[in-house]
Order: structure tokens, then C-alpha cells, then sequence
């Protein structure tokens, strides 16, 4: 392991290497790996590695651990009332559950407690540089990289390591996608995206346009029925509204108990319809578009409050926006609404700003990486991605199993070479593999995954790590 100092950070080594081509000398820090955030990602990568014997430098560019979860962060998406959308046993990391007396749907609030106490639990944070943000990752050769870092913010001077492997666990949830609409610089109202929203009372009083059908769109709408004096919801196309709860039970938990019988898909898909038939009915009587698509097509939208408040006429759905003025707002069926407050619930879009795209095949910097597993890109393998995933489930499993490959696949490098070569292979044969059966082809669906088949993928995959 590195040795650490008394704060309990690593000390980088004495400079032992040429400098780099524009003079900054570099710092040899032999067989550690080097990852990149301390969200929920970063902080199981840091425990499976270090569990596997490698030495971890963990930088964050914040002062807490948390990631996006930890709202009091610049980046973070959470507003006051955000609760998971995943049920707490579908979210919880699969060694070290959270406690059985909190919610079905814990608050993030308590996400929070929960991965500080989980870094507490496995001693992570002496491995991690907080206030540290990564400005660039190089690779050199004999497949190790050269990570330069610098105070966040800009201040001090950069400084250069050299790390036998990098994880990237920077998360997905933190660069805004905003839309273009005619006319938008001329709109006299306020615009911003959702980002920004943090507390119901930049909402109170105002009418108020919210523009995006995703969780987080649903959810403003929901709040701007309690506290605006108008709400508007705009969706491009119409979508599927999942109850929280169905027969008593988390709806996520009633998914995995069908997915765990292997029930065929267009079974699943009719008992769906057949229980929205039951509950709310027809979604077009409410003058909500009907799906373009079938269940399971898009990502799950986990919301039982948002028919109830068009239902009592607190929440108006309007189609997509044709074009702003400086008054207000023309719809696509000609209609014309003059919203105090737009909030652009439109989504994020991963952002590597530290890494030349093309080393994650992403030559065209759409943001859309090519990996095998999501994770893994071909001809670098000794850097991976974690958590760049949009699963019907929780997302901190899939990330711990996804850090545990990586760190069996380190440990086969120096054990085992020839059988670490056929895993390369393997990643470069897979890189863009899908996971999720068929779904609309957007941004948003980019990473899609269905939680069963892609948790099987990576079974098979430290099976043949492991030569089973």
C-alpha cells in the first residue's frame, strides 16, 4: 500500500521520472490506481480495489464524500424532496445494506448518511484527496497514465502522477442538457434548468412551465401543483407512469419477482397494462399523449402523484414548445402560455473533460462512450468507467460488481498476463454491447440497462476472468 500521511491521505512518491513534455515533472506512483470521485461509484471502487490489494488515490473535487447525492456539492442535482426512485433493497450496495427500519423510498438525506457511513465502515477516506479535481488523464506507455491534478477552482499549481490504472467514477447527472427553442433569448421570464432547483419556493406563487417528462420533470410538476399558482408540463411524447407501490409491495421489488420467474417480456408488458387499466386507466382522458412505444421501452418513470394532480386540474399537460417570444410561450398545437418561471427538466449528459474522447471511443464527443459492459474501453485495459448506467433498478450494485471486475482483471495482469490479454480481447469483441432488449434510441437511453440481464453479463464475465 502507499504510504499515507498523518491526515490520512496519500503522499505521493519523489519525482523518479523524465518530466513530461512541457516541463512538469511527473510523480511514480508504482502499481496504485487512481480513481476519480467519491460518489456512490467512486467510493465501491475505492473498497474493491483496495480490498484486492492495490494501493488507491481517490480524487474529489468537492470537500465530502456523496458525489451527486450530496446536495450541498456545486454539481449535485438533488433538490430538498428527493427520495429514491429505487426501492432501498434494490439500491443498497450488496455489502452493507442500509438499515432495515429506514423507508421503502429513503430520502437523500439518508443516502447521504449512508455512504458516509459506508466510507466510514471500510476506511476509505484516508485514500481520498478532497478539494482535488482532475484536469487531465494521459496514457503512456506500458498501459499506465499520467493523471495531472490541481486544487479545485483553479488554485495552486498542477501537479502530475503516474498510476499503474485510473477508474473515472465522475457520474453522469451533473451536465446539463438544455434544449434550443426559437426566440429563447428574447423570453422576458425566468429560465433555468432543473440543476438548479433546490427548494419549492423558487416556485411559490408563480406560473410555472416545466418542460421534460423524465423522474426529475415529474417530480417538479408534482411540486409546482403544491406551490405555483399555474403549472404547465410539456412532454415531447407520452409515456408510462409507474405507480411507486403495485399489490402492496415497491413496484421495482414486483418487477424482479416476475424477472426473477423469467416471465416473457410481452407477458410482463400485458400484466402492466393490465394493472394501469385497474388503477388510473386510459391516460388520454386526462389530455396526456398516449405512448409511442410499449412498457419497458424507456426508462421507468416512478411517479404516483403526477396523474393524481392532473386529475384535480393542478397540473395542465401541454405538447411539446414550438417557439418562445418575449411574452410567453407558442405550443406546437398553436396554443400560447405566458409562464413566469421555465424550468428545462431536459436531463444530463456525461462530460470526460479530462480525457481525449477517442480513448473511449467516443471520437465524436457526443458523450456517448463506446465500452464493453459500459464500462470497459478496447485497447486501454487498464482504465475503466463505473456507474455510467441508467438501470431499472439501483445503480449502486451494478456499480460494485462493476469495480470488482476491474479489480480482478488488474490482479490477472500481474498474476496471469496471457489469460488478462484474452479479457482485453474480449472487451475490444464487446465494446457497444446493449443490455436492455429494445428502447428508444436517445440520449437518454443511451446507457439503458435492464438490471437482470446486465448483472448476468458480468457473471459471465468473472466467470471467464476466473477460468470457470
Amino acid at each position: 500500500m502507499s504510504p499515507s500521511t498523518e491526515h490520512g491521505r496519500p503522499e505521493p512518491e519523489p519525482t523518479t521520472l523524465p518530466a513530461n513534455p512541457d516541463g512538469r515533472p511527473v510523480s511514480d506512483r508504482g502499481d496504485t490506481v487512481c480513481v476519480i470521485g467519491a460518489g456512490a461509484s467512486g467510493l465501491t471502487a475505492v473498497k474493491n480495489l483496495t480490498e484486492h490489494g492495490f494501493g488507491v488515490d481517490c480524487y474529489e473535487r468537492e470537500t465530502g464524500v456523496g458525489g451527486g447525492w450530496n446536495w450541498r456539492h456545486d454539481r449535485s442535482p438533488v433538490y430538498a424532496s428527493t427520495h429514491l426512485i429505487s426501492s432501498r433493497p434494490f439500491t443498497q450496495f450488496p455489502d452493507f445494506p442500509m438499515p432495515d427500519s429506514w423507508p421503502d423510498y429513503p430520502h437523500h438525506g439518508q443516502v447521504l448518511s449512508y455512504f458516509e457511513r459506508y466510507a466510514d465502515h471500510f476506511d476509505l477516506r484516508r485514500h481520498i484527496w478532497f478539494g482535488t479535481e482532475v484536469v487531465r488523464v494521459e496514457p503512456v506507455d506500458g498501459d499506465r497514465w499520467d493523471v495531472t491534478t490541481r486544487s479545485t477552482g483553479g488554485y495552486g499549481p498542477e501537479r502530475t502522477s503516474r498510476y499503474a490504472a485510473v477508474l473515472v467514477a465522475n457520474g453522469h447527472n451533473w451536465s446539463p442538457k438544455l434544449p434550443r427553442y426559437e426566440g429563447l433569448e428574447e423570453f422576458r421570464g425566468e429560465v433555468m434548468h432543473a440543476s438548479s432547483y433546490k427548494d419549492p419556493a423558487q416556485l411559490r406563487g408563480k406560473r410555472v412551465l416545466v418542460v421534460g417528462a423524465g423522474n426529475t420533470g415529474c417530480d417538479l410538476a408534482v411540486e409546482a401543483a403544491q406551490q405555483a399558482s399555474r403549472c404547465w408540463h410539456s412532454t415531447r411524447r407520452g409515456y408510462w407512469y409507474a405507480p411507486k407501490y403495485v399489490l402492496g409491495r415497491p413496484a421495482d421489488q414486483v418487477n424482479d419477482a416476475l424477472l426473477a420467474l423469467r416471465v416473457p417480456l410481452r407477458l410482463r408488458q400485458w400484466l402492466y397494462h393490465w394493472t394501469l387499466r385497474l388503477t388510473v386507466g386510459d391516460l388520454t382522458r386526462f389530455g396526456l399523449p398516449k405512448p409511442d412505444h410499449r412498457v419497458y421501452e424507456t426508462h421507468p418513470i416512478a411517479n404516483s402523484q403526477l396523474v393524481y394532480y392532473v386529475g384535480h386540474g393542478e397540473i395542465t399537460p401541454v405538447p411539446e414548445l414550438a417557439r418562445f417570444h418575449p411574452g410567453g410561450v407558442t405550443l406546437t398545437d398553436g396554443r400560447e402560455i405566458d409562464p413566469e418561471l421555465v424550468v428545462f427538466a431536459t436531463g444530463y449528459l456525461p462530460r470526460f473533460e479530462f480525457l481525449d474522447p477517442g480513448v473511449l471511443g467516443d471520437a465524436d464527443g457526443s458523450g456517448r462512450p463506446r465500452l464493453w459492459l459500459h464500462a470497459f474501453p478496447p485497447g486501454h485495459p487498464t482504465l475503466a468507467v463505473a456507474g455510467l448506467l441508467q438501470p431499472d433498478s439501483g445503480l449502486f450494485t451494478l456499480a460494485h460488481w462493476q469495480t470488482v471486475l476491474f479489480a480482478r482483471s488488474l490482479r490477472l495482469r500481474r498474476e496471469q498476463p496471457q489469460r488478462a490479454a484474452a479479457f482485453a480481447s474480449r472487451a475490444a469483441a464487446g465494446a457497444g454491447e446493449r443490455y436492455a432488449g429494445k428502447v428508444k434510441d436517445s440520449s437518454r437511453h443511451w446507457f439503458e440497462v435492464g438490471h437482470v440481464d446486465y448483472l448476468r453479463a458480468v457473471q459471465r464475465a468473472l466467470d471467464d476472468l476466473e477460468g470457470k
